[in-house]
């Protein structure tokens, strides 16, 4: 018996579209169908699923993202990732439909930075400059003056004399590490994030312990203890780019374990070893990224839903900052 698809519903309290799918559609070749179809282009964060992974169009860090929003000539811009990196491409990208297979795929970080309390904390530190990491929701972009990304924090806050006060938002782990690395003084937002959070640094002592050499590659979102055992810090872009091109043929990853299947990809014949979480759960998993699935994207892709929408006066404040970002860091691969 063929069974047939229900009629599409968008339920807002759920945020995303709620259909029974025929099992017998093809989805890889049906969003592929349909990205061409649509003169749409897919954009998936390292974070994502293996298999939304495999069936984008480009992917990549935040940084990398956010060129390929404010380049595309594709009418549609589905996001493969979170909330804040969709309304991104929106602001760079107004006149193009964005759309998220899941609205409710959000970020610790921007949740922990709501607008409203983030002028509040502005106010108590006048003269200081504003350096937002991307991870922030679009309201409090519109309150920053330059944007920044793991990929290219250090070059922009390279960039700002000195003797100019800076409030770094809304991560204290990557405003920290800048600060100790650079020897700045930066007032941090007290914002982190859920999945870098979580690694252990005794659990890490004993796994290098075990594998005597292997480098240890880290995100700068790890807390400091975490780092301070770290061969490399950098970007999910930068530690893929270590990876490929380090002699080494182990290495021991602490950030979200989505990066793992670039990583092995390019390089088949080394092995990856995720850091260890603190508990035994899979807790280097980021909830809000695997929240899209490759059915909520095909749904998305067929229904053109849901889509980011933005309040006109708060895109053009935003945008300010990361075009200044985009320019501060032209020169960085």
């Amino acid at each position: 018996m063929m069974v047939m698809e229900t009629a599409p519903v968008l339920d807002i309290k759920v945020g995303y579209i709620n259909q029974r799918i025929n099992p017998n559609v093809d989805l890889v070749q049906e969003i592929n169908r349909l990205k061409q179809q649509k003169r749409a282009v897919l954009l998936a964060h390292y974070y994502q699923e293996p298999e939304i992974q495999d069936l984008a169009d480009y992917i990549g860090d935040s940084l990398g993202l956010a060129r390929q929003a404010a380049e595309t000539d594709a009418e549609i811009i589905v996001f493969a990732g979170v909330h804040f990196m969709a309304e991104t491409a929106k602001i760079l990208s107004p006149q193009k439909k964005v759309l998220l297979p899941d609205l409710n795929a959000g970020c610790s970080l921007a949740d922990a930075c709501p607008a409203d309390q983030f002028a509040d904390f502005k106010a108590q530190h006048p003269g200081h400059i504003v350096i937002s990491y991307i991870n922030c929701s679009a309201a409090t972009k519109a309150q920053s003056d330059i944007i920044c990304t793991s990929s290219n924090a250090e070059h922009i806050v390279s960039q700002i004399p000195e003797n100019q006060p800076i409030i770094f938002a809304p991560d204290r782990n990557l405003g920290g590490y800048i600060n100790r690395k650079m020897g700045r003084n930066m007032v941090l937002w007290d914002g982190v994030c859920i999945v870098h959070q979580v690694f252990s640094e005794q659990k890490l002592v004993r796994l290098k312990a075990r594998h005597q050499g292997v480098p240890v590659l880290a995100h700068p979102e790890c807390d400091a203890p975490v780092l301070r055992h770290a061969d490399f810090i950098g970007s999910t872009s930068q530690i893929r780019k270590y990876a490929r091109e380090n002699a080494s043929r182990t290495f021991i990853v602490a950030t979200e374990e989505g990066i793992l299947h670039q990583m092995q990809k390019d390089s088949p014949g080394k092995t990856f070893i995720p850091a260890p979480p603190e508990s035994g759960c899979s807790c280097s998993q980021c909830p809000h990224m695997r929240l899209n699935t490759i059915e909520k994207l095909y749904l998305c892709l067929k229904y053109e839903a849901p889509e980011i929408l933005m309040d006109e006066e708060i895109r053009i404040r935003a945008l300010a900052p990361i075009q200044k970002m985009l320019m501060m860091s032209a020169e960085i691969a």
